[in-house]
């Protein structure tokens, strides 16, 4: 019987959960959740088929060992400690990635150079010749992360991040991760029972997850290698009776729609589609949001909007206005799931969302909202008995606003604990801040606000207090006169104060 090992699967925070029932599902033992870790125990098996058919996983680390330290000399120390023979040998090349949240060591890279010179210095002392680094293409990859003082050290079973599936061959700027793209189609519980729309779907990471879902395919089945095919006790033969074990695949019976307004991007999203393979379940189309059409019967639909952060859009509010419009009048009967950064972006949606998830998009504290689009008014729909909430969302939107509270307490508490003259001059601020409110000297904008104002550049100056002087700049305008008048032919430099009772 193979023998079973702790292993640690890492992802983004909000897809915890899925990943817990991916795990169990695959038969992990111990399944535990974490903080954008989940920890579980398995055999080689169980780490080939995780690195293969979990979708929400970043990458599957295999511990070796925890300690704490409180110095670099400490980290370093336990690390000699290990026998490194076990696992790099002489001729390989290896790697170390270093991942800390510790005020005692704030920079990660040093502790990645005092990892590889604890390896570097047992080598040469044991044997007189030492492993080369590789940080392109090693044959070990490591990984060290220090939380405060306590440190994990763990082979890195996947290599480069699970989320490059393998099938994009081009993307847009700032494309969505392919990891939480089958997150938020997992999110909806759609296994491909209806058809599925993505109206501004970039180039096509959506669909095309979307469519490994409905047919239950692995998302490993394009990449070309993983980390522990590089290991001494690699198992060819067990991973290959993995790779080509195509019985959990299943029909397809309904289809996928993609488009986007951007010739550019529609064009690379029929491209990866091509190349992954889903031509007759996937239709792309260049079309605006503005023309989409009534669906007949139910139909899902997951989208992930410009934000007006790393994309810019002309007009976003008007936007995300146009995306409220035409999920009330042309998606009725459907549930379409948005995720966005800013709240006033959903509040031009219009729309009541019956589950908020917080859910991170790289840097960004998004959330992901789902819209159970019905015919007529809210208050009428309920007194017909229609569900936007289920008893499980309401449940799942308090453990989750809980949850986010609970950490934004504690990052809080954090931050006012390490600078106590910052909470002081915050607290000022915010007191200013209300004063001001009070006394109505401020004013919340929004985009609309500007659409149809000129930039101050092409602003011309006053003349006579009504109406634009023609082409002259500010410098060309004359004083006025006691009278109230214009004072011809000389600048304001030359002009002379109001005499006194002037009006």
């Amino acid at each position: 019987m193979e023998q079973e090992f702790d292993m640690i699967a890492k992802t983004f925070m909000g897809l915890e959960d899925l990943l817990c029932g991916e795990l169990t599902a695959l038969g992990a033992k111990d399944v535990v959740k974490g903080c954008r870790v989940v920890s579980f125990r398995g055999d080689k098996e169980m780490m080939y088929r995780a690195n293969f058919s979990l979708r929400t996983a970043i990458r599957i680390l295999k511990p070796i060992k925890h300690f704490t330290a409180t110095s670099a000399d400490e980290v370093y120390d336990a690390i000699k400690e290990i026998d490194w023979s076990e696992y790099i040998g002489e001729d390989k090349t290896f790697t170390v990635d270093s991942v800390v949240y510790s005020e005692t060591f704030s920079n990660s890279r040093f502790v990645t150079y005092k990892v590889k010179d604890a390896i570097v210095d047992q080598f040469r002392e044991r044997t007189g010749k030492r492993p080369a680094i590789s940080v392109s293409d090693p044959d070990v990859r490591l990984n060290i992360h220090i939380h405060k003082e306590d440190a994990t050290v763990s082979l890195d079973s996947s290599g480069e991040s699970l989320h490059r599936r393998g099938y994009r061959q081009e993307h847009v700027e700032a494309p969505l991760n392919e990891v939480l793209a089958a997150g938020m189609i997992m999110m909806t519980g759609w296994q491909g029972e209806c058809d599925f729309y993505d109206p501004m779907c970039g180039s096509g990471t959506i669909p095309i997850e979307a469519a490994m879902i409905a047919r239950n395919i692995a998302p490993g089945v394009f990449r070309k290698q993983y980390a522990f095919e590089k290991w001494a006790d690699y198992d060819s033969e067990l991973f290959d009776e993995i790779y080509n074990d195509d019985s959990q695949e299943r029909e397809f019976t309904h289809h996928i729609y993609g488009s986007d307004i951007d010739f550019k991007a529609v064009n690379m999203a029929k491209n990866n589609v091509k190349a992954a393979g889903f031509s007759s379940d996937i239709t792309i189309e260049q079309k605006d949001f503005r023309d989409f059409k009534s669906i007949e019967g139910r139909a899902v639909m997951v989208t992930n909007p410009p934000y007006g952060e790393r994309i810019s859009t002309s007009n976003l509010m008007e936007t995300y206005r146009m995306i409220g419009e035409r999920l009330k009048h042309a998606f009725q009967g459907g549930e379409a799931w948005v995720l966005s950064y800013r709240e006033e972006c959903f509040q031009q949606i219009g729309l009541k969302p019956s589950l908020k998830v917080p859910m991170y998009n790289g840097s960004l504290e998004c959330e992901y909202r789902k819209y159970a689009i019905f015919d007529g008014k809210f208050k009428e729909y309920r007194q017909e008995g229609g569900i936007v909430k289920t008893e499980e969302e309401k449940k799942k939107m308090a453990e989750k606003r809980r949850s986010w509270q609970k950490r934004d307490f504690e990052k809080r508490k954090e931050e006012n604990e390490s600078n106590e003259e910052a909470d002081i001059l915050g607290f000022r601020f915010r007191s200013l801040e209300k004063r001001d409110a009070e006394r109505g000297r401020r004013r919340a904008f929004d985009d609309s606000d500007f659409e149809d104002r000129k930039p101050y550049k092409d602003r011309k100056p006053f003349r006579d207090g009504k109406s634009f002087k023609g082409d002259r700049p500010f410098k060309g305008c004359k004083p006025f006169k006691g009278d109230g008048s214009f004072k011809s032919g000389r600048p304001f430099k030359g002009g002379k104060p109001f005499n006194k009772g002037d009006k």
